[in-house]
Protein backbone atom coordinates (compact mmCIF):
# COMPACT_ATOMS: atom_id res chain seq x y z
CA UNK A 1 0.00 0.00 0.00
CA UNK A 2 2.77 2.46 0.89
CA UNK A 3 4.64 1.75 -2.31
CA UNK A 4 1.48 2.38 -4.33
CA UNK A 5 0.94 5.67 -2.49
CA UNK A 6 4.54 6.70 -3.14
CA UNK A 7 4.32 5.86 -6.84
CA UNK A 8 1.06 7.80 -7.22
CA UNK A 9 2.47 10.77 -5.31
CA UNK A 10 5.63 10.83 -7.43
CA UNK A 11 3.60 10.59 -10.63
CA UNK A 12 1.35 13.42 -9.48
CA UNK A 13 4.28 15.65 -8.59
CA UNK A 14 6.00 14.86 -11.86
CA UNK A 15 2.98 16.09 -13.81
CA UNK A 16 2.68 19.29 -11.77
CA UNK A 17 4.00 22.52 -13.24
CA UNK A 18 7.77 22.54 -13.15
CA UNK A 19 7.90 26.19 -12.13
CA UNK A 20 6.02 25.52 -8.92
CA UNK A 21 7.40 22.08 -8.19
CA UNK A 22 11.06 22.92 -8.72
CA UNK A 23 13.10 20.90 -6.26
CA UNK A 24 10.03 19.45 -4.61
CA UNK A 25 10.21 16.04 -6.23
CA UNK A 26 13.81 15.29 -5.37
CA UNK A 27 13.41 16.79 -1.89
CA UNK A 28 10.28 14.75 -1.27
CA UNK A 29 12.00 11.53 -2.27
CA UNK A 30 14.98 12.16 0.00
CA UNK A 31 12.78 13.42 2.85
CA UNK A 32 10.39 10.50 2.45
CA UNK A 33 13.17 7.95 2.69
CA UNK A 34 14.72 9.70 5.69
CA UNK A 35 11.31 10.06 7.30
CA UNK A 36 10.51 6.40 6.64
CA UNK A 37 13.66 5.37 8.48
CA UNK A 38 12.58 7.57 11.41
CA UNK A 39 8.98 6.30 11.21
CA UNK A 40 7.49 9.47 9.72
CA UNK A 41 7.61 8.98 5.96
CA UNK A 42 4.83 11.37 4.97
CA UNK A 43 6.07 14.13 7.23
CA UNK A 44 9.58 13.68 5.87
CA UNK A 45 8.31 13.87 2.30
CA UNK A 46 6.44 17.11 2.98
CA UNK A 47 9.41 18.66 4.74
CA UNK A 48 11.76 17.46 2.00
CA UNK A 49 9.51 18.99 -0.64
CA UNK A 50 9.53 22.34 1.15
CA UNK A 51 13.30 22.31 1.62
CA UNK A 52 13.93 21.17 -1.95
CA UNK A 53 11.67 23.90 -3.32
CA UNK A 54 13.41 26.52 -1.18
CA UNK A 55 16.85 25.42 -2.37
CA UNK A 56 15.78 25.42 -6.02
CA UNK A 57 14.29 28.88 -5.67
CA UNK A 58 17.46 30.16 -3.99
CA UNK A 59 19.65 28.61 -6.70
CA UNK A 60 17.54 30.21 -9.44
CA UNK A 61 17.77 33.62 -7.75
CA UNK A 62 21.57 33.32 -7.43
CA UNK A 63 21.84 32.30 -11.09
CA UNK A 64 19.82 35.34 -12.15
CA UNK A 65 22.07 37.60 -10.10
CA UNK A 66 25.17 36.09 -11.73
CA UNK A 67 23.67 36.62 -15.19
CA UNK A 68 22.89 40.26 -14.39
CA UNK A 69 26.45 40.86 -13.22
CA UNK A 70 27.87 39.35 -16.41
CA UNK A 71 25.84 41.58 -18.71
CA UNK A 72 27.86 44.49 -20.09
CA UNK A 73 26.97 47.87 -18.68
CA UNK A 74 25.76 50.11 -21.49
Amino acid sequence: MRITFAVVAVAFLATAGSAQAAGCLSGAVVGGVAGHVAGHGKLGAVAGCAIGHHKAKKQKREEQQRNQQQQPQG
